[in-house]
């Protein structure tokens, strides 16, 4: 008999607007834990702002979002805070501060968020720099890094704080392929180490191929398909045929 697993997280009848403009109408998606969820769809479809959304940077017009089972719609700022202390984001542009140095970067969260001795943020800092191969790079400054260093560092804050949940925007934007790839695998690295479940926005082909469990497919801000990678390239979708045949529209 197979296992049933309940969602992490779960959108119903999720809508969203800026102003008059409907951007996302009547999306229905669950994210399951310990898996690579991917969003992708055309240019414009709404895949940020789901993320967004979902993670209540910007408040949806209408819906319900709960995470472990919790509607967070509505919810109080310091209740739904302890909610985002179990996630982590990683931001496109990485979102460092270039005026202090990767380590302090790193430190951030726990600066805000704990109140962990020093020397135990130390420990933790310098683990998670370890895991994203920036030993060397603790006390360069942002501007002293590759764009391929400068996403590893993003994503050492990010995790800082042993998030359950990973939600990424774009985390391959203006990589190379070689450096993408190598974040990829990073990715999952993590994924298995930390036993995290990761929210990802992506349109890089090569990337969901060799990421993704599950993706979440949207086309003008509507749900046209959630499921497996291997059961979205079996739909028999044209839009997803296009896609995965072009690598983009």
């Amino acid at each position: 008999m197979k296992e049933i697993i309940d969602p992490i997280i779960q959108v119903r009848n999720l809508e969203a607007r800026y102003g008059e403009t409907t951007i996302l109408k009547d999306i229905d998606i669950d994210i399951y834990p310990n898996q690579v969820t991917v969003i992708l769809g055309g240019s414009g479809c709404g895949k940020t702002t789901l993320m967004r959304n979902i993670l209540r940077l910007e408040e949806p017009f209408q819906g319900s979002v709960k995470y472990w089972g919790e509607e967070v719609l509505g919810m109080e700022e310091p209740e739904f805070n302890k909610i985002l202390l179990k996630t982590g984001v990683l931001f496109q542009n990485g979102a460092l501060l270039n005026s202090i140095p990767v380590y302090d970067n790193v430190s951030i969260p726990l600066e805000q968020h704990t109140k962990l001795d020093r020397s135990i943020r130390d420990r933790m800092i310098r683990v998670k720099l370890s895991l994203v191969h920036l030993d060397q790079a603790v006390h360069l400054l942002p501007s002293e890094l590759s764009g391929g260093m400068k996403k590893r560092a993003a994503l050492a804050r990010a995790i800082v704080m042993d998030p359950d949940i990973l939600f990424c925007d774009e985390p391959s934007a203006g990589l190379d392929p070689q450096t993408t790839a190598s974040l990829d695998e990073l990715l999952l690295d993590l994924k298995e180490q930390l036993k995290m479940t990761m929210v990802i926005v992506t349109h890089e082909l090569a990337s969901i191929h060799r990421i993704a469990d599950r993706i979440i497919f949207l086309e003008a801000g509507s749900l046209l398909f959630q499921g497996t990678l291997a059961e979205s390239m079996n739909a028999g979708i044209p839009q997803i045929t296009k896609f995965f045949e072009v690598g983009r529209f």
